[in-house]
């Protein structure tokens, strides 16, 4: 293509281009609305601004697949998907990704009693050692913290004996 017919095309997509650019682009929104309302809008907030151009692409893979098309799918509910999710995690040892989406589960009123019968089940069918783990994790996001004075001891410094 030459002259101004060829300059004016290469500023131009093609139809599907186009169509899969704006598909994108409606998929990342609904996905940016989906995580923002499971994993909270602080969270969202500093996913994107600790995002750079090494990890840009990424972050939107994340946001239009995982949350724009598989959380955003209307089969199952959020809370099911919450506790699917954090039985993935957990079975596979994602501690951080575990955490996360511990916390988000007061986002969806995900009760501590079925996040421990989805961990139950993890410890049947991933191994009791993924399971504790997780247990762990869990009980440092979801118990409060031990009044001052309860919990274990701390062990005293041989100075201090």
């Amino acid at each position: 293509m030459s002259g101004t017919r060829g300059a004016r095309m290469r500023g131009r997509q093609p139809g599907a281009a186009r169509r899969a650019v704006s598909t994108g682009d409606a998929r990342y929104a609904v996905g940016r609305r989906v995580r923002t309302e499971v994993l909270g809008a602080d969270h969202v907030a500093r996913a994107e601004a600790r995002s750079s151009p090494l990890d840009a692409e990424f972050q939107r893979f994340i946001t239009e697949v995982a949350w724009g098309s598989v959380w955003a799918r209307p089969g199952l509910d959020r809370r099911t998907r919450s506790l699917v999710t954090i039985a993935i995690l957990a079975a596979l040892g994602r501690r951080e990704e575990l955490a996360l989406h511990l916390r988000a589960t007061h986002n969806l009123s995900v009760a501590p009693a079925a996040v421990a019968e989805a961990l139950l089940h993890v410890a049947a069918y991933a191994g009791i050692p993924a399971a504790n783990t997780a247990f762990a994790v869990a009980k440092s996001e979801l118990e409060p913290a031990a009044p001052a004075g309860r919990g274990r001891r701390r062990p005293r410094r041989r100075s201090e004996r």
